[in-house]
């Protein structure tokens, strides 16, 4: 704070100086020599902007000249004020007016000057010159952000008289030593902020030499951990430099740092450790005695440990930022002792528990950031005492339950931000009636449900409402939007809300950001679109809309970024779209009902999915698109021709799916070209030849899928070696001879091997043990997530994408599509082909493997009689092989087998014994003449000779024997309980046998009665 008002005070000086008038003192004009220093100055500057058009023959006193003053008693000049203006044009790439060139030696001339600032200009990389080291009179200078490089002059130092030094921002200048600062007696402002300090290993003790040193600016100087043996003589506490003003942040400083600031627990106002590592706890002496502190910002700093309760103390404390960092433990109470703070942050840490009611005694609050923790329970109620609240930040914990229309009711007129999103708040949407200041809104994530309120409408400042991914149903009418006039985002996505505006309704807002995503907008296209052109985002994916896309939609998108109309029903052609879209465009046009060809496509394109549509033609207007393309998605169309030949311009292109289209010949050579792609789709076309040797290149690729073409040839060695990353690999339904290539077994990644329906001759190579992928658990989620800058909205200036890739597995005779769940498929599939041999006892080494297809091939031998240690097998198809010998008894270990098929072998012998075998279905044995035992109906020889052989009859009639003896004794045993439990009871008891035969008694007299009374009506019946 004292460190401010000193800047303050020397820039009020430097104004009154520059205004005071020349007339007043006893010399008019300025001292000749001294002119001619200044014109020999500016002889070595490049003034582009013309700022030193003052100085000239036509004005011959330099006192008049533009940043120049003299002393109104001698008439030297005193002070050279030349820092360069901010520029107008801020399209330009310069920023600043600035003069170029170097620093003239001429200035020693003016030996009075006291004043020098050349901030904001270029010097172009060259030295600061060492002779400013000999203006002894100097009291003032500013050469930051000027482009000086090398190393800082230590003729600075002779500089006795210097009050304020500013280097800051010239990021090429170093320097070494800073025992050049202990000359600077008088320093008391010093600002060195991103000038390299790395090798300035003893910076702590130089700064200790500066008696009147105020304000001390060291940010991002890469600033060295000070050694642990200098800090005894650092943390007596009776340094004499009067420190008021002290950020360190953004170097390299860890937990030694807290010694040396007890240098200045008395004076020290404002403390910046941010971006440091400072690791482990926040040491409760470090700051403890700080009691004048009133700004301390440790976030970033690597700090891991609980928050002191003896942080209550600080009871000066203004601002408080300890985020980012690795936080954990609970909140504590004694926070709420800090009643003079206006901002506290403690958002991204690992904090858990609930808010402490005690928050609600800070009742100077403005910010209140606790986002991005483990936090759980209600907002206290306390809150509602915060009226100076401005801005609110609750946002990514596990809050919960309803949000009271009055929670924070105190600050209505104050409270600016409301960010409580991914939580898990439940209830209505609040009203927050007369909350005028209200800017953004966000309460997306949550579990809130019934209809969005209409007084959300009243929210004249809002620019910014975000309640997307609940549980909200209803209309939304343009009452809810009624006066949004500074609405620029809006994002109401996956709920169950209906928009009902009129054909003529004209928004009072112009949005930026425009999510309605799975919103019932349809099934006419929303007319009311056609009003917002300065849209930088548009996504109305899912929305039923059924309708034909208008013309005057592509006038809309001409600023658009990110476009998302997917997953409706929208018809028509598209148009030319070179010029429709904002630049780095992600478009979006998937799973519609679109004809006609691909159009011609904006140059910077980067997101293209136009995947499920009806489209048709040459994709030859490709090439038209530059080199920014990320992902390209024209599956499941309609599309023809050949693959052009221009795939060496997207070397950046990490996705491509082609799949399901009618595409034909050879696969381009310059495919080899794209080094960033990951996941290749070309599946179901009419691609023909070998696959280009030039793919060896794309080195990066972890998902091939070229199944259902009639591609031809061996399939390549140097699939193995050069693609090490790739995790599925489907080359079936293809027309591949040859055989399989041992090298394929270095696919150390792979999940899923897919080489089914081809010509592959041959065995199967023993080193496919060496999959080691499928000897481990884990599962297999290819996810390519992207994030997209855009600095056209405030709101949304990171936008993210992600796309999952899928895979189609034959699994239990059918094809299924897996995308999020694909790791839980682990898979061989060679079947329908011509191998020959025996099944390698390597495959039992794959213990993880779900799916083993086999069958149609010339394989021989017997089954491997380990197989039963593949327990996580759900799939074992071996048949229309020429296998013989007897099933192995392992087989019934592998309790997840579903699907098996042993069918057409020549195996024999009786079928393992176990619920599992026994449970297939026939079927899955037949063709099989020398198996037996069930399920089969044959059964097995050695059953008949059990069953038939006298011996087992004798055992037969023992166990009758046995039986009936064992029927006899129950019958007698049953005789004797039941007769003699009751009968002897009644014999031995006379009260019991007396109440026996008198129940007795009673029933045969109802019976009596009852009886006697239905004869009597049914003869009165009979008798009418």
């Amino acid at each position: 704070m004292a460190g401010r008002s000193f800047q303050h005070l020397l820039s009020f000086l430097v104004l009154l100086l520059l205004c005071a008038k020349p007339g007043l003192g006893k010399v008019t004009g300025c001292i000749e020599r001294e002119r001619q220093a200044l014109l020999h100055f500016r002889r070595g500057l490049v003034d582009r902007y013309g700022l030193l058009s003052s100085w000239g023959d036509d004005n011959r006193d330099c006192c008049q000249w533009r940043g120049v003053q003299c002393s109104n008693q001698s008439g030297h000049i005193i002070m050279l004020h030349l820092p360069a203006p901010p520029n107008e044009d801020y399209s330009q790439d310069v920023i600043y007016q600035s003069l170029r060139g170097e620093i003239s030696p001429s200035l020693l001339e003016l030996d009075h000057l006291t004043h020098l600032d050349l901030s904001y200009n270029d010097f172009e990389g060259r030295h600061i010159p060492p002779f400013l080291g000999s203006l002894s009179r100097m009291q003032y200078l500013n050469l930051s952000h000027a482009n000086f490089a090398q190393t800082v002059p230590t003729q600075l130092g002779n500089l006795s008289n210097l009050l304020s030094l500013d280097l800051s921002d010239n990021y090429l200048l170093n320097s070494g030593n800073l025992e050049w600062l202990s000359r600077l007696s008088s320093l008391r402002h010093l600002d060195l902020s991103s000038v390299n300090l790395s090798e300035a290993i003893h910076w702590s003790q130089a700064i200790n030499k500066l008696p009147s040193l105020i304000h001390l600016d060291l940010q991002h100087c890469y600033l060295p951990p000070i050694p642990p043996l200098t800090i005894p003589s650092l943390s007596h506490g009776n340094s004499s430099v009067p420190l008021v003003f002290l950020d360190l942040s953004g170097n390299y400083l860890t937990s030694s740092i807290y010694p040396w600031l007890l240098n200045f627990s008395t004076t020290l106002l404002h403390l910046d450790l941010s971006f440091n590592g400072l690791n482990g706890s926040i040491p409760e002496y470090a700051f403890g005695n700080m009691s004048s502190l009133e700004y301390l910002d440790l976030h970033s700093s690597e700090l891991d440990d609980e928050i002191p309760d003896t942080i209550g103390d600080m009871g000066s404390l203004a601002y408080l930022d300890i985020s980012e960092n690795q936080l954990w433990g609970s909140i504590p109470d004694t926070v709420g002792k800090m009643v003079l703070l206006s901002h506290l942050d403690l958002s991204l840490n690992q904090l858990q528990g609930s808010i402490p009611d005690t928050v609600g005694n800070m009742v100077s609050l403005k910010k209140l950031s606790l986002s991005e923790n483990h936090l759980q329970g209600e907002i206290p109620k306390s809150l509602s005492n915060l009226c100076n609240l401005q801005e609110l930040e609750l946002d990514r914990n596990n809050l919960s339950g309803q949000l009271a229309p009055d929670f924070v009711a105190c600050a209505n007129d104050t409270l600016e931000t409301l960010f409580l999103s991914d939580n898990q708040f439940s209830g209505s949407v609040p009203a927050l009636i007369g909350f005028s200041s209200l800017r953004e809104l966000h309460l997306d994530f949550n579990q809130l449900n019934g209809t969005l309120p209409e007084s959300v409408g009243q929210l004249a400042n809002l620019q910014s409402l975000d309640i997307a991914s609940n549980s909200l149903q209803g209309t939304i009418s343009e009452a809810h939007l009624f006066n949004l006039s500074w609405l620029s985002y809006l994002n109401l996505s996956s709920n169950s809300l209906t928009f009902n505006m009129s054909l003529d309704w004209v928004p009072p807002f112009q949005l930026l950001s425009l999510r309605l995503a799975s919103c019932k907008l349809g099934p006419r296209f929303p007319s009311w679109l056609r009003t917002q052109n300065q849209l930088s985002e548009l996504d109305i994916s899912n929305s039923e809309i059924s309708d034909v896309l208008p013309d005057w939609f592509w006038n809309v998108t001409s600023t658009v970024n990110t476009l998302s109309i997917s997953n409706n029903r929208i018809k028509g052609t598209l148009p030319n779209l070179s010029s429709e879209f904002g630049s780095f465009s992600n478009i979006d046009m998937s799973s519609n009902c679109f004809e006609g060809s691909i159009p011609q496509l904006p140059y910077d394109v980067q997101w293209l999915d136009l995947s499920n549509n009806k489209l048709s033609g040459s994709i030859s207007l490709l090439c038209t698109v530059g080199t920014e393309l990320l992902l390209l998605d024209l599956s499941n169309n309609s599309l023809s021709g050949g693959l052009p030949n221009c795939w060496a311009q997207w070397e950046s292109l990490v996705v491509l799916n082609l799949e399901n289209n009618r595409f034909s010949g050879q696969i381009p050579i310059s495919f080899g070209s794209l080094r960033s792609i990951q996941t290749l789709h070309l599946r179901n076309n009419n691609l023909t030849g070998e696959l280009p040797l030039s793919f060896k290149n794309c080195t990066s690729l972890r998902f091939i899928d070229l199944a259902k073409n009639r591609l031809s040839g061996k399939i390549p060695e140097w699939i193995g070696g050069s693609l090490p990353n790739l995790t599925v690999l489907n080359l079936g339904s293809n027309r591949f001879s040859g055989g399989i290539c041992p090298e394929l077994c270095q696919l150390k990644n792979i999940q899923i091997l897919d080489l089914s329906s081809n010509n592959m001759l041959g065995v199967v190579p023993r080193c496919v043990g060496g999959f080691t992928a499928m000897t481990k658990k884990g599962s297999l989620v290819i996810v390519h997530n992207y994030s997209f800058a855009d600095f056209s909205s405030k709101y949304s200036l990171i936008r993210n994408a992600f796309y999952v890739d899928r895979a189609l597995v034959k699994w239990k005779g059918r094809e299924f599509e897996y995308k999020s769940t694909l790791g839980l498929v682990k898979s061989i599939d060679f079947s329908s082909n011509k191998l020959s041999g025996e099944i390698p006892e390597e495959v039992i080494d794959l213990v993880e493997l779900v799916s083993l297809n086999l069958s149609r091939n010339n394989l021989t031998r017997l089954i491997p009689a380990r197989i039963g240690q593949l327990k996580s097998l759900e799939v074992l198809d071996l048949s229309q092989n020429q296998l013989f010998g007897e099933i192995p008894a392992s087989l019934v270990e592998i309790s997840d087998l579903s699907v098996l098929d042993l069918s057409d072998n020549n195996l024999s012998g009786k079928i393992p014994q176990g619920t599992q075998l026994q449970s297939f279905n026939i079927d899955s044995y037949k063709g099989n003449p020398a198996l037996c035992g069930l399920p089969l109906l044959k059964k097995c020889f050695e059953d008949k000779i059990k069953q038939d052989s006298p011996t087992h009859n004798i055992e037969d009639k023992i166990q009758q024997d046995g039986n009936d003896m064992w029927f006899y004794v129950s019958v007698a045993l049953g005789f004797i309980v039941g007769f003699w439990g009751v009968c002897g009871t009644l014999l031995l008891n006379n009260s019991w046998r007396y109440a026996y035969f008198q129940f007795l008694n009673k029933i045969k007299d109802w019976l009596y009665v009852i009886i006697a009374i239905n004869m009597a009506r049914l003869q009165r019946s009979l008798q009418s």
